[in-house]
């Protein structure tokens, strides 16, 4: 009997492991049959991928860019700007470079690197966007030959396809050597062999390690690491290339060392498209699709897509011969202006420097110190917090404490010029006196000048201190006309604009450009600081000395820093900021200060030749009042000299400066006329006339 119970018990656990080793057999079975078939399917996908030819490479198509008018500015072909040579005929250190930075393991996989592509996963996962890419050699080929560059998951399946195809096909050396004659190297250049004459003017084998560590950075975003675009990127991914070689083994730290150390000499860069229209404004537009948009910059480049812009031709025209005409071609002096139709938000014009060909770096684009022609924005921030055009500080110099009083800040006059006495908003603004800006802001608040600014689209780096007032914080050309064409507009700011329209070859529309305007002040207040920047080309403005060169109602502000010059204004029609100085490292002269105004001037007036000259349209909220020179108060009979001035209704002063009720209501009711002619003898008539009569 124990013997039965034993081999009962024995029975048992047998039963209960069959129990449970059944399922287990089962679900091993599955797997089995299952991973079984899977590579059944991949062996079948890569014998079709085997016996399959690869398709012919995709032809690259004209894109071309069209200003306002319908009338094509440029076009760019990337098979014009290629040129093949076999691999034997490339420098070895290009070559190592770009394994370097591209694809370290590319003898290694076989077509995809699954411990990159783990690497940048994680890394973008941590970050929580696209930092890193993990794409080989290979892949970029299959990409470049075969397939366009949109963004989605059946390209990215037959990208993949192609990429097995290559790595069967081709020998690792044919893949690199295609590599080498098909990658971007910025500015229409494709292929190694162009963009080593392009750069250094010479061939793709004569490239030291220095040169090949420089332009193996470039492919990864040639707007961002050309040397031509941005230097300091350039050479900062140069440094970068050549620590990932000397890492490798492929150099050595004393062959790094001289490659960072060697002084590389770039020849002059021609314009990438067809001609040379509007080039600045060319790479912009490309620079807008590609960053702001979201296409692909080959798109851009050999898509076939057609850009349909805002660019004015004649106005581009004028822009250009204003700036040939004001400085000397001896000069090294630059220049950049801007033009926006303030309706709209239009670019109408743009000129980033004076050649092209000497550089593509844009300069509409570069933040400088605006200095006084900041002001603007300070006044338009006093204006809707309570100060009038007669508010009145002191001209001398002052000492202005600020943070707890722990801090003092001296504002000059440019040649230490102070009347000594009591002026107003509109002397000062004519006159750019820096103690009463900096009086201004103490008053007003820093922080809401700092938002004002925001509002009229200023992204830089802005601190709340009393130098703000002075413009001491850098703005680009660009920013600064888009924010005075809202003043030109009434406080409707439209976002500037440089695209209407995107079409790929098929004419299909990617992307149609959507109004936007916004609301940054109100119509009075801006009316009113346009009647003050008009006094900027009067008698004893800053800008007189070209009022005589316009012949339409103006208004602007000029601006002098020790290293720039500025004016930035503009007509009912059109808002323009011109800059003008060097680059870095030197300041200008006295002479050099004065040409930024002419350029201005005569493109203003001969942008807008054969049009009527429009006045301000004045807005309701705004009274005209006659005041009394002396003491910013209503003019009555026994004053001194009077002259019209505008208030935003509810500002304009309540007492006259003799105390005359009578000339208090008259004015009150709106009789500004009559005080004008009821006053023929007292000082500054004829010039109040003619500016109430050019309201």
């Amino acid at each position: 009997m124990p013997e039965a119970r034993i081999s009962s018990g024995r029975l048992s656990k047998v039963r209960r492991f069959v129990r449970v080793k059944g399922p287990l057999r089962i679900a091993a079975l599955t797997a089995g049959t299952a991973l079984s078939l899977l590579l059944l399917l991949l062996s079948a996908v890569l014998l079709t991928l085997r016996l399959q030819s690869l398709p012919a490479s995709s032809a690259a198509q004209v894109s071309q860019i069209y200003d306002a008018s319908g009338r094509l500015i440029d076009s760019f072909h990337a098979g014009q700007s290629r040129e093949s040579v076999p691999l034997s005929r490339i420098s070895p250190y290009l070559i190592d470079a770009t394994l370097a930075i591209e694809d370290r393991r590319f003898y290694e996989h076989g077509g995809f690197d699954l411990r990159s592509m783990a690497r940048a996963a994680l890394v973008n996962l941590e970050s929580g966007r696209a930092r890193q890419g993990a794409s080989t050699i290979t892949q970029q080929l299959a990409r470049n030959l075969y397939l366009t560059h949109e963004r989605t998951w059946k390209r990215k399946l037959r990208e993949a396809a192609y990429t097995v195809q290559l790595e069967m096909n081709l020998s690792k050396e044919e893949i690199l050597g295609q590599y080498f004659n098909q990658i971007y190297y910025g500015h229409g250049a494709y292929g190694i062999e162009k963009a080593a004459k392009m750069y250094y003017g010479k061939h793709a084998s004569e490239l030291t390690l220095a040169e090949s560590a420089m332009l193996a950075g470039v492919p990864k975003g040639p707007k961002y690491y050309s040397p031509y675009m941005n230097m300091d990127n350039a050479l900062r991914r140069q440094r970068l290339i050549l620590a990932a070689m000397q890492t490798s083994g492929a150099i050595t730290p004393e062959q790094a060392a001289a490659a960072r150390a060697e002084k590389l000499a770039f020849k002059p860069l021609q314009p990438a498209g067809s001609g040379d229209g509007a080039p600045y404004f060319r790479d912009y537009v490309r620079q807008t699709a590609v960053d702001e948009l979201g296409l692909d910059e080959h798109l851009i480049s050999e898509g076939g897509v057609r850009i349909y812009t805002t660019l004015d031709p004649a106005m581009q025209k004028e822009a250009e011969a204003a700036v040939k005409a004001a400085i000397p071609s001896t000069s090294e002096q630059q220049a950049a202006l801007v033009a926006i139709e303030p309706e709209t938000g239009y670019i109408r014009a743009m000129v980033g420097g004076r050649d092209y060909r000497k550089g593509p770096f844009n300069r509409a684009l570069a933040r400088r110190q605006p200095g006084s022609s900041f002001k603007p924005i300070l006044y338009l921030t006093a204006l809707q917090n309570g100060m009038t055009p007669v508010s009145p500080f002191k001209s001398a110099p002052t000492i202005f404490s600020y943070d707890g009083g722990r801090k003092t800040y001296s504002p000059r006059n440019y040649h230490d010029r102070y009347t000594g006495k009591d002026i107003s908003m509109r002397d000062a603004i004519a006159s750019s006196d820096n103690t009463y800006a900096v009086n201004t802001i103490m008053q007003v608040g820093a922080e809401k000048v700092v938002d004002a600014a925001r509002q009229l689209g200023f992204d830089g780096d802005m601190q709340p201190v009393p130098s703000l007032a002075l413009g001491t914080y850098p703005a680009s050309p660009l920013e600064m006309a888009s924010a005075f064409s809202a003043l030109a507009a009434g406080g409707m700011r439209a976002e500037p604009t440089a695209i209407l329209r995107i079409e790929d070859s098929k004419g299909e529309v990617l992307y149609r450009a959507e109004p936007h305007r916004t609301r940054v002040a109100g119509a009075a207040h801006a009316y009113v600081l346009t009647s003050l920047m008009e006094s900027v080309f009067e008698t004893g403005g800053t800008g007189s000395r070209v009022s005589a060169m316009i012949h339409r109602p103006v208004a602007g502000k000029t601006g002098t820093t020790s290293d720039d010059a500025w004016l930035v204004g503009y007509t009912p029609e059109l808002a323009t900021a011109v800059w003008t100085g060097y680059d870095k490292g030197r300041r200008i002269t006295t002479a050099e200060a004065h040409r930024a105004a002419p350029i201005f001037a005569a493109f203003t007036e001969h942008a807008l030749a054969g049009r009527p000259a429009r006045p301000f349209t004045v807005p309701d909220g705004v009274l005209s009042v006659a005041v009394d020179t002396a003491s910013g108060l209503r003019y009555g009979p026994g004053c001194g000299g009077w002259r019209m001035e505008l208030f935003v209704a509810g500002t304009e002063p309540v007492g006259t400066c003799d105390g005359s009720r009578a000339a208090a209501d008259e004015a009150a009711a709106g009789a500004g006329a009559g005080a004008a002619d009821e006053q023929p003898g007292r000082g500054g008539w004829l010039k109040g006339i003619s500016r109430w009569l050019r309201r």
